[in-house]
């Protein structure tokens, strides 16, 4: 095989960068002797719900986010359900919200009897906008509820969002499903807003299987919410409003304590990959980085790439294509934004957010696992870097 096909990329004839491919996600468990002896004991106790276990994780998660209450449930979604169930989001009251996110934070509000108002993101960093946030809160009849998401676990620009929140009156709720482990000038994400609810599945750093938790510091929310995870039951089956089936099981609160333990150190990893693949992507035109600002901490719950398609010459389907070529996986998130799926078509805002619309249409995000080291990082930033000059034959090819 001759140097020229081997620089080729995959789609043009060269060689597979990973010939047998490389998923986008890998889950790996930390400690997996430390995991079966506490799965073994959750399964002697004989109580597989509303044991020992769950408090436990809570108490643990509740040190690592420095936050007064912690409280687990079956996953994220429900949590901000009962979150802005509690926040008094009723009778189609507007939530303005991101429409850069995961269609989770719109289906709360809409199961809660709320309405999702869109709003933008930042260019910088794909998080909500606050400016855009205050202006859509003002034009609102009687919003109910302010929500942004700590997008692939890059913060928020919290400190805003708070005045926005405070001046039109409603509470700030973070879906913080990708932000275990992220931190704002050095303060832990969790501790922010009215209630911060983050997921423990299978892609995120922190990992139960399937859970949630919710951080707060409200503590009449917090004991709310215990009541609410088990159908609004407070223990004599009166139950005093409609809750849901949401507790969180022994054993997925088991895999979760095992998750969190080293989970610093696993975020601190991480980084360390993404800045492998920021140095072996250097230079090429058109692309950037989902990346906090400095002083920040992201969990890069996502290794998320945005494209200039003019500057680089590639689309992101173009370029998702190129890499599939290549045995890598990739996936568009989020595309297409909230506001313009099929689920909510019926509130006509489709066109209302040309910046999410543009960023949306631009990212990519590539393989990066807790697990995985440097050398793949460096072959994933390669294969890129070897498909960019080609972009005029892959167009046409």
């Amino acid at each position: 095989m001759t140097t020229d096909t081997l620089a080729l990329p995959a789609a043009l004839g060269g060689t597979p960068a990973f010939p047998d491919g490389l998923p986008l996600t890998r889950v790996q468990v930390p400690d997996r002797a430390a995991l079966l002896e506490r799965l073994g004991t959750v399964l002697d106790s004989g109580q597989l719900t509303n044991g020992r276990t769950v408090a436990e994780l809570e108490e643990a998660a509740a040190e690592l986010l420095d936050v007064p209450h912690v409280v687990a449930l079956s996953n994220c979604t429900a949590g901000l359900m009962l979150v802005l169930q509690a926040a008094g989001v009723e009778g189609g009251r507007p939530v303005v919200m991101p429409g850069f996110t995961f269609s989770a934070t719109a289906h709360a509000a809409h199961w809660a009897g709320g309405t999702p108002v869109f709003a933008e993101a930042r260019e910088e960093d794909i998080t909500l906008d606050p400016e855009d946030a205050a202006a859509r809160l003002a034009a609102a009849d009687r919003p109910a509820a302010l929500m942004a998401t700590h997008v692939y676990g890059t913060p928020c620009q919290v400190e805003r969002l708070q005045e926005v929140a405070d001046a039109a009156g409603v509470p700030l709720v973070y879906d913080s499903a990708h932000g275990f482990g992220s931190t704002r000038r050095g303060v832990p994400v969790g501790t922010f807003g009215y209630a911060e609810v983050f997921s423990m599945s299978p892609t995120k750093v922190a990992v139960a299987g399937e859970g949630g938790l919710v951080a707060t510091r409200d503590a009449d929310l917090a004991r709310r919410l215990r009541i609410a995870r088990d159908y609004g039951n407070p223990g004599d089956y009166d139950t005093l409003f409609p809750g849901l089936n949401a507790r969180m099981s022994e054993l997925h609160a088991a895999v979760g304590l095992n998750w969190l333990a080293g989970l610093p150190e696993r975020v601190a990893h991480r980084s360390s990959l993404v800045a492998e693949f920021a140095a072996g992507t250097a230079g090429l035109p058109g692309l950037r980085l989902a990346l906090p600002e400095k002083g920040d901490t992201s969990t890069f719950k996502d290794l998320t790439l945005i494209l200039d398609s003019d500057a680089f010459g590639l689309t992101a389907r173009q370029l998702g294509d190129a890499l599939r070529a290549e045995g890598i996986d990739s996936r568009r998130y989020f595309h297409p934004p909230v506001q313009r799926q099929r689920a909510y078509a019926h509130l006509g805002q489709a066109d209302a957010l040309p910046v999410t619309d543009r960023l949306s249409g631009s990212v990519l995000t590539v393989p990066l696992w807790s697990q995985m080291d440097a050398p793949v990082v460096r072959r994933i930033a390669a294969a890129v870097a070897r498909i960019q000059p080609y972009a005029e034959r892959l167009r046409s090819a």
